[in-house]
C-alpha cells in the first residue's frame, strides 16, 4: 500500500519527526528511508534506538499511527496509475490482495476511499506473526485468495516488500518510489504503474515462469 497504491512514505517520515521534536529528539531522512517497507514494531525498534525514547516499541507505534491515520483521512495520496490498474483487474476478474505492513486501522481510510474498487482480501502488519521481508503476508494473501504464490505477481516499491514477495513464491514487479530497489531473479521493473496494464502483468508473469 504505503508507497505503491498511496505514496504515505511523506507522511509517515513527517510523522517521525513529529515524534522526535515532541520528545526532543533528532532524527533524518537517512533513518527516515531505512525504515521503508519494514514491519511497524521493527521500525519502531530502530526509532526507539536512534531516536533515544524511552518508550516501548508498541507506545511508538501507537502514536506514529494516531498521526498517519490522521493524515490519510485528511487526503489520500494516489500514486499514479494505482487506482486506474486495480479498477482494470476487477473488471476483468481478477483476485487482488493488500500486503501492508500498516495497521488496519490505517488501511481502513483507503479502502473507504477506494469504495467498491477494492480488494478480495487485505492482509495488514497486525494480521500476521511474522512481517516483511518475511514470506508469511503474502502466503497469507495467497491463501486467502484461494491461489497459489506461483501465479501472483506482487507489486512492490522497496527491496524489503519484494524479498517477502519473492519469498513467497512471487513474481514481483518493482516500481521503485523512494528507495532503489536491486535486481534480483523474479523482479521486473516499472517506472509508474501509470506505465502497466493486465497485458503487461501477464507477460511479466510470464516472462519470469
Amino acid at each position: 500500500m504505503d508507497g505503491t497504491l498511496v505514496d504515505t512514505e511523506p507522511y509517515w517520515i513527517a510523522s517521525e519527526y513529529a515524534l522526535a521534536e515532541k520528545y526532543g529528539s533528532t532524527w533524518n531522512d537517512e533513518h527516515a528511508l531505512n525504515l521503508v517497507g519494514n514491519d511497524l514494531l521493527v521500525s519502531a525498534r530502530y526509532i526507539r534506538e536512534h531516536m533515544g525514547l524511552d518508550l516501548a516499541p508498541e507506545e511508538i507505534v501507537e502514536e506514529l499511527l494516531v498521526l498517519m491515520e490522521a493524515a490519510v483521512r485528511a487526503e489520500v495520496p494516489w500514486r499514479p496509475g494505482a487506482r486506474e490498474l486495480l479498477a482494470e483487474l476487477a473488471e476483468a476478474g481478477v483476485p487482488c490482495a493488500l500486503v501492508t505492513m500498516s495497521y488496519r486501522r490505517m488501511v481502513d481510510p483507503v479502502l473507504e476511499a477506494l469504495g467498491e474498487q477494492g480488494f478480495d482480501a487485505v492482509v495488514t502488519g497486525d494480521a500476521v506473526s511474522h512481517g516483511k521481508p518475511h514470506p508469511e503476508p503474502y502466503l497469507k494473501a495467497a491463501a486467502e485468495l484461494g491461489v497459489s504464490p506461483e501465479d501472483c505477481v506482487a507489486i512492490e516499491d522497496s527491496d524489503t516488500g519484494a524479498r517477502s514477495a519473492a519469498a513467497a513464491g512471487c513474481t514481483v514487479l518493482c516500481v521503485p518510489n523512494h528507495v532503489p530497489i536491486p535486481p534480483a531473479p523474479g523482479r521486473v521493473f516499472a517506472a509508474s504503474l501509470a506505465d502497466v496494464d493486465l497485458g503487461r502483468l501477464a507477460a511479466m508473469h510470464a516472462g519470469c515462469a
